[in-house]
């Protein structure tokens, strides 16, 4: 079993440990230490199923808590990771694809230099290498905003790239 530290940010950032393994025939494994000794089990099978189970300790036996087809996994997962609903807006919210790469979001303000700018008029993408892929404005979802997006005060972007990309979105929405 392989472990990646993954760190999350939010209101406090936390540092997770994740442990990954293949199960041949199976699928994957994914194990989270939670921070009561105890660890969040989750088995991918090849047909997309879930399986999540909690281990007391890492040598105790796993008690199955449910099973997701997956459909329904993958709409779980985009509840959790808050792409339906951010309920406490935090300085910086971000979510690690992988790598180096990042899904952010970037509040705007009535201060911030990109309102009332359209996304082409600000060329965020040559300027900074991250990528606006949707807009969150009131209650609802622009998805894919095109280079005649406005952006206004009030919207959230929703942002991929790199860290250093990520930050240099941010930088430039702030004005700072």
């Amino acid at each position: 079993m392989t472990g990646a530290r993954l760190l999350y940010a939010g209101a406090e950032t936390t540092a997770v440990t994740v442990y990954e393994s293949d199960l041949p025939g199976v699928g994957k494994k994914h194990e989270i230490e939670l921070g009561d000794g105890s660890r969040l089990v989750i088995v991918t099978h090849n047909d997309g199923r879930r399986e999540v189970f909690r281990r007391e300790t890492a040598d105790a036996d796993s008690e199955k808590l449910f099973e997701l087809p997956d459909g329904l996994a993958r709409q779980v997962g985009t509840i959790l990771e808050g792409a339906y609903f951010q309920p406490v807006r935090s300085g910086d919210v971000e979510t690690l694809l992988g790598g180096d790469t990042l899904l952010e979001w970037v509040e705007i303000d009535a201060g911030s230099p990109l309102a009332g700018r359209t996304l082409g008029d600000a060329d965020l993408r040559a300027e900074t290498g991250a990528s606006v892929v949707a807009i969150e404005r009131g209650d609802g979802v622009i998805p894919t905003p095109g280079g005649e997006t406005t952006v206004e005060p009030g919207d959230t972007l929703v942002v991929v790239g790199s860290r250093a990309d990520c930050e240099a979105f941010a930088s430039r929405a702030t004005g700072e």
